[in-house]
């Protein structure tokens, strides 16, 4: 169902935000759902982490509105929106225990005792943390903590909760632990949510959408499948999951790489003449047999082969072209050796 100003929890319309001549935000306009869970994805300045700053009231807009449940809050100071923030840090008071980090934000809303008690214990219960309640920060781990902070959060049950690149300091087996949890999480409550990241595989994971951001604006917003398999652009396509680029020119007689040398590359159907890009995911191409039944290919030589556990991952050259192609096991051919590569049409995509 498409989210409408009627169910939604969140509205950002036309929001700008600039520092002296940059634009950190551009003209951004955004609609969450209730219960829907939304990233924003892009790399460093491009605009994700100023947005969120915005939602909640960290920065001052520049132009436009946002909304929440429906009233503008873009006018009040940040303790007086119905959001809460996980930071990357977790942001814990050091001197308080668990629990009262998780009933700092209670007490701020002066929620009565017996049903901060009460929120305190379902809240811990929720990320699995009951019987640390006496501890303090420091006693933590790092995964402990950022448990923590979303528990502080979820006990106050804001309008829609914002992460800030909540698992970006953690180890990489913490953090797709913490992802999972995450999704989990959003999956049993339906909480709504806008998450930052610059992570592609969280997006992916987590979302009900992804927005991915590029010099302060929104370039495409969908779901996770529709932004991975149908990119609205070049940026998109490039930014979201690996790609091979092979730019070439397309002539009346030949396709040639850019110093003008000719290769043997076979196109099902041919662009038309000039220089392109032609792009396609490694884990796409097919090496050897399997390639030479395939409407797309190319003959390269092995540069280099990388082991990657669960696929190896061979590194090839045509020419001036370059690519890497991902292959469930060891095809059986060594550095230096001739092979032939393959695609399907619908595995590729060409720019100009």
């Amino acid at each position: 169902m498409p989210v409408t100003a009627v169910n939604s929890a969140l509205e950002l319309k036309n929001v700008v935000r600039r520092f002296g001549s940059v634009v950190a935000v551009n003209d951004v306009s955004l609609t969450v759902g209730k219960g829907e869970f939304v990233t924003l994805l892009g790399p460093s300045g491009s605009g994700k982490t100023s947005t969120l700053r915005l939602i909640g009231g960290f920065e001052e807009l520049d132009g436009g509105s946002i909304r929440l449940n429906g009233e503008r809050i873009d006018h009040l100071p940040a303790y007086q929106r119905d959001t809460a923030t996980i930071f990357q840090s977790g942001a814990l008071f050091p001197h308080k225990t668990v629990a009262e980090n998780v009933a700092y934000g209670l007490r701020m809303r002066k929620v009565a005792k017996d049903e901060m008690a009460k929120r305190i214990a379902q809240s811990l219960d929720t990320v699995r943390l009951t019987g640390l309640e006496n501890r303090y920060p420091a006693q933590l781990s790092g995964g402990q903590k950022q448990r923590v902070a979303l528990a502080r959060s979820l006990a106050v049950r804001p309008a829609i909760l914002l992460f800030d690149e909540p698992l970006s300091a953690l180890d990489l087996s913490l953090r797709l632990q913490l992802r999972a949890e995450i999704k989990r999480l959003h999956d049993e409550l339906k909480f709504s949510a806008i998450y930052v990241t610059h992570d592609q595989g969280e997006a992916m994971a987590m979302s009900s959408r992804v927005a991915v951001m590029n010099a302060g604006s929104i370039e495409q917003i969908d779901t996770p499948e529709t932004v991975f398999h149908s990119p609205s652009s070049e940026f998109v396509y490039t930014f979201i999951g690996e790609s091979c680029c092979l730019p070439v020119r397309v002539t009346t007689s030949a396709i040639q790489d850019k110093n003008g040398e000719e290769v043997g590359l076979v196109l099902a159907h041919r662009p038309g003449e000039g220089d392109c890009r032609i792009y396609v995911r490694p884990s796409r191409l097919r090496l050897v047999g399997d390639a030479t039944s395939l409407p797309n290919r190319l003959r390269a030589r092995i540069h280099f082969i990388e082991f990657l556990g669960d696929v190896y991952r061979y590194h090839l050259k045509s020419g001036a072209l370059e690519l890497a192609a991902d292959h469930a096991g060891a095809i059986g051919r060594n550095v230096g050796d001739t092979i032939d590569i393959g695609w399907r049409n619908e595995d590729m995509r060409i720019f100009r």
